[in-house]
């Protein structure tokens, strides 16, 4: 039997930190394990060494995620100021051409054009800038660029997902690492596609076969270079 809760969940309220996280967790896993494998498929390979790059990939790919993270939403924030403030300076200077834009969106959403022109008047009334924001253009409280937010969100979890594969190369034996490392990120990254699903409401199957895919071609192309170009401890 479904609740009114249940009938009203929505994941879109998750979207500004559910997409950073699960891009660090995802790249802390592929980045670090297609590293290691680069590593180990190399001749001379010690298990100190494959130790050694895991942690430096985790530590340069956590800073790296984690200011590209709040750089590009930065960017993203501030194009959402600006066009606010452009905005608010046009329901200043000209309400009434503003408050036609706005009753012809609501005319092009299907209301005719009285009623468009009554909610239009009331909505803005209430609160123009809010109306514009959301209807004109598409900015709301729920979906708002939060530099910090995804940052952290970002670079926390590429550290979770990067000591996953680090844990597989202190502990697994270097003869079987490249093994050992796409067996376990693989089920890493599989265990991570499902949580993305249900976290969001999305396809598992489809999340799970993305997540795989992609995976395995990071990690056998690093294999490839790794073996073809080898280097020496």
């Amino acid at each position: 039997m479904h609740t009114t809760d249940d009938l009203e969940k929505h994941y879109v309220n998750r979207s500004s930190w559910l997409r950073a996280a699960i891009l660090g967790a995802n790249d802390g896993i592929l980045s670090t394990a297609s590293i290691i494998i680069g590593v180990a498929a190399a001749s001379n390979t010690t298990s100190d060494l494959v130790v050694l790059t895991g942690v430096a990939g985790i530590v340069a790919g956590a800073m790296s995620m984690a200011a590209g993270e709040y750089v590009s939403v930065s960017s993203q924030s501030d194009i959402e100021t600006a066009d606010l403030e452009r905005e608010k300076r046009e329901l200043e200077e000209m309400p009434e051409l503003e408050l036609s834009e706005l009753a012809k969106i609501y005319k092009g959403r299907g209301l005719d054009d009285a009623l468009a022109l009554e909610v239009a008047k009331q909505l803005t009334a209430h609160n123009a800038l809010e109306a514009h924001a959301r209807d004109e253009l598409g900015i709301n409280e729920i979906t708002q660029a939060r530099p910090l937010e995804a940052a952290l969100a970002s670079g926390a979890a590429f550290v979770f997902g990067g000591s996953l594969p680090l844990l597989v190369g202190v502990f697994a034996p270097i003869a079987q690492m490249v093994f050992a490392q796409y067996i376990f990120a693989m089920l890493f990254l599989i265990v991570l596609g499902i949580a993305a699903a249900k976290i969001g409401g999305s396809s598992i199957v489809k999340a799970v076969l993305r997540i795989t895919f992609w995976g395995t071609m990071a990690m056998g192309i690093t294999a490839l270079i790794g073996s073809m170009f080898g280097v020496s401890a």
